[in-house]
């Protein structure tokens, strides 16, 4: 947690000492006798203390670390006061960390909210750009559009803003008593929430144009929101009212994945980036033969030895991490470019036939048919619901996926995913019936970069996968999750784990696909298993 309060260093640090006592003291731990250096609160549980003040600014910073097991591993919590001098707010900053220092062999266990963080938001004006900072949501009322709307677009706000929706005909109280405040409940300093009141949803949502949230589902806003363009409505995922409804606990779970990313990646302002690394300072008890003092301190110098050691291991592995997701995004990058280099080659390619024919009409005299423009498509279904619908006008599909994860993605709909998935349809089909005959001559990526003349529409080959990587094929949970039901006539289990699969979308949480399995040879259909958001892999 990062964020800032008016409050002055001094203000600030002795309420935040405060806060700390109080947490110590619900966690049982003697807080009688807590000094700067090193504190010891219980067997394998310190607390190091130390305080600076300089032209630079003053900090006072904290650490507990608690190792009451040893089969655990460590969990180590910081809270750092900060005052930025130098700035013209004069601002004082504060950070909260908490990590999980695994035992050897062990994987790190996620951190959830500590109390301290609700402790320091509820006894301190706490603020993020524009927006306060809160542990719990606030209403957005009618007069309080303009402001949030100023609040989302903020330059410097360094916070996802969360937003839900009240459906119609819900009570706005029990709405957001038994929905929205345990969907929230790991979001306290990581997030600024709101629950938009029904009245206000209209000019919010017309205001922000690509950008709506409505029907009770939520919406997280990153930083950097641009109202005015539609490609950017990507970046702020959305949760439906179905998928919450179905599982608050996931959904909570889900909603504060990508805010815990965010605080793990967002770089530290300067005041609190320029900190100096905190050493421990054992305090040494007086009355005490040398003996007993040797033994402490080689008790001490050990315990230290063991901590540079995990915190070694903890850096190591964000540096493994921080690599995992470096190659992650190259490879998304490469993917792009190469559908990229792709949809452009077929630009050229329509643009450069289409002067030709304009050519060739103009020299015949037609002129004004050479530049008449084209109609514009019809019978286009507008929602993924018409599609399913309309499945029966594929004569050689059959879709034996959910409806309802299908539907689900109207509530979180891009405005091109309709039409990408239903041209991903057609020339699925055109390939379904080809295939039935044995005249498709290779797979459906094959197909789409050989179209026949007479096919009408066409799906970029990029954006086709015929096989899943390794480490999805091996992964239990991600399997059964690809694992989609076909008659038993093409399996006899009545269920078939899909691999091929089509990128209807990208660039966001949901990235929506469409799995299917070629059983052209056999019963001579092509069965679409799946069609929703994208199913758990590495990047989830």
């Amino acid at each position: 947690m990062v964020v800032s309060t008016t409050q002055d260093f001094a203000t600030a640090s002795a309420e935040a000492d405060r806060q700390l006592h109080r947490w110590l003291s619900v966690k049982r731990y003697d807080t009688s006798a807590l000094d700067e250096g090193r504190n010891e609160l219980a067997e394998g549980v310190t607390l190091d203390h130390d305080v600076a003040a300089g032209r630079h600014g003053s900090y006072s910073r904290w650490r507990l670390r608690e190792s009451r097991d040893a089969g655990q591993g460590t969990w180590q919590s910081t809270l750092v006061v900060r005052s930025d001098d130098l700035s013209e707010s004069r601002r004082t900053w504060l950070q909260v960390d908490i990590e999980h220092q695994p035992a050897p062999g062990r994987q790190p266990i996620r951190a959830i909210t500590p109390g301290i963080a609700k402790l320091l938001l509820d006894a301190l004006p706490a603020q993020d750009g524009l927006a306060d900072v809160g542990t719990v949501p606030k209403y957005i009322e009618q007069a309080d559009v303009e402001e949030v709307l100023e609040e989302l677009c903020e330059e410097d706000r360094r916070l996802p803003i969360v937003v839900a929706s009240v459906p119609y005909g819900k009570d706005l109280g029990e709405w957001t008593k038994e929905i929205v405040e345990p969907v929230f409940r790991h979001l306290s300093g990581l997030a600024i929430m709101y629950v938009l009141r029904s009245e206000a949803q209209q000019s919010y949502n017309s205001i922000l144009g690509y950008h709506p949230v409505f029907g009770g589902g939520i919406r997280t806003y990153l930083p950097g929101v641009d109202p005015a363009w539609q490609p950017d409505a990507q970046r702020h995922p959305v949760m439906s009212r179905t998928t919450i409804e179905s599982n608050p606990k996931r959904a909570a779970a889900i909603i504060a994945s990508l805010p815990q990313r965010l605080a793990l990646s967002h770089p530290l302002p300067e005041p609190l980036d320029t900190l100096p690394f905190q050493r421990s300072r054992p305090r040494l008890a007086g009355g005490i033969s040398s003996l007993e003092d040797l033994r402490r301190e080689l008790a001490r110098a050990d315990a230290q030895r063991q901590e540079a050691e995990q915190r070694e291991e903890a850096k190591n592995q964000e540096i493994r991490d921080f690599r995992l997701r470096i190659k992650q995004a190259d490879d998304r990058d490469f993917e792009q470019i190469v559908e990229n280099d792709q949809l452009y080659s077929d630009f050229k390619d329509a643009h450069r036939k289409i002067r030709f024919l304009q050519k060739k009409l103009e020299e015949s005299g037609l002129y004004a048919l050479a530049h008449t423009p084209p109609p514009e498509p019809v019978n286009q279904p507008a929602t993924f619901t018409e599609i399913l619908e309309r499945m029966g006008e594929f004569k050689h599909l059959r879709f034996t996926g959910n409806p309802k994860r299908t539907k689900d993605l109207d509530a979180q709909c891009i405005v091109n995913w309709v039409s990408v998935a239903w041209d991903a349809l057609c020339t699925l089909n055109d390939y379904a019936a080809a295939s039935a005959t044995g005249s498709a001559g290779g797979d459906f990526r094959h197909w789409c970069d050989n179209l026949p003349d007479d096919c009408e529409t066409k799906f970029p080959s990029a954006k086709v996968k015929m096989k899943e990587s390794e480490t999805v094929g091996n992964n239990a949970k991600w399997r059964r999750q690809r694992t989609f039901p076909v008659p038993k006539s093409v399996n006899k289990d009545g269920k078939l784990f899909m691999q091929a699969h089509l990128r209807i979308g990208g660039g966001n949480t949901v990235s929506p696909r469409l799995y299917f399995h070629d059983d052209g040879s056999g019963t001579g259909f092509v069965y679409v298993g799946y069609i929703g958001e994208h199913p758990d892999n590495t990047q989830t």
